[in-house]
């Protein structure tokens, strides 16, 4: 067994072994922040600099869009996306003037959940990029209450989907057919015509619209029935 006698020799050792220690456990370089937008910064993304990514929001969420600049570049059917977050003309279908805005008010759930498949549209299709600091988004890139107004609000209008599906299917729906020259038909092989509201309609789109299903005899009576205008109360067939 031998002995290092040299404390000079000691150190030097013990200062190899740090530095050899320190190569193993060497930290990776931080993950960059998020970026953050103003409105004015992503104003500047349009597709009107050909030098510069052409860039849109949803929600607040910005994605780089270049890679479909004949659709979002100028004179694409899309740029009016570019450069901006238009969050409600996804579902309006308002390009112009006041369409053009960020702001949910006045939309059905169903129709905020429409915008929420937007955005993860472009999540699953385009490259992430930043954040727009604003209505959705804070000055430190924080979620807004509005975002997760938003969030709640697409869920709601899931719940309420997934609702009128289940309450429709346990309707029996009419047959129909049109032609130019007779117009219109609704008949039903079981059961006698009839148009029924879809009472969560209104929750999902803010209207009540109608359907026809097919019911039997006896249940005629049950309140929600509307018979077809100039049809026989027990026809088995209708004009429409």
């Amino acid at each position: 067994m031998w002995r290092i006698r040299s404390p000079y020799l000691v150190i030097a050792l013990a200062v190899a072994v740090g530095a050899f220690c320190l190569t193993l456990f060497i930290e990776s370089p931080p993950r960059p922040s998020t970026r953050l937008f103003t409105a004015e910064e992503l104003g500047i993304y349009n597709g009107s600099d050909e030098n510069l990514p052409i860039l849109l929001a949803v929600l607040g969420s910005v994605f780089d869009v270049t890679k479909g600049k004949n659709h979002y570049g100028p004179g694409g059917a899309y740029n009016h996306f570019a450069g901006r977050d238009a969050s409600h003309a996804f579902v309006s279908g308002n390009f112009t003037g006041d369409g053009l805005t960020d702001s949910l008010k006045g939309l059905s759930s169903s129709e905020v959940k429409s915008i929420v498949d937007w955005r993860d549209f472009y999540l699953r299709t385009y490259k992430s990029v930043g954040r727009l600091i604003g209505r959705y988004y804070g000055d430190q890139g924080q979620p807004t209450k509005y975002l997760k107004g938003a969030e709640v609000k697409a869920a709601r209008g899931a719940q309420l989907l997934e609702k009128q599906k289940n309450e429709e299917s346990k309707l029996s729906s009419c047959n129909s057919r049109w032609s130019q020259n007779e117009g219109g038909e609704v008949w039903c092989d079981n059961g006698y015509p009839r148009l029924v509201q879809r009472p969560v309609e209104i929750a999902l789109t803010g209207k009540m619209s109608k359907r026809c299903t097919c019911i039997e005899e006896e249940e005629l009576d049950q309140p929600g029935l509307e018979t077809y205008q100039d049809c026989d109360y027990l026809a088995k067939s209708c004009h429409v």
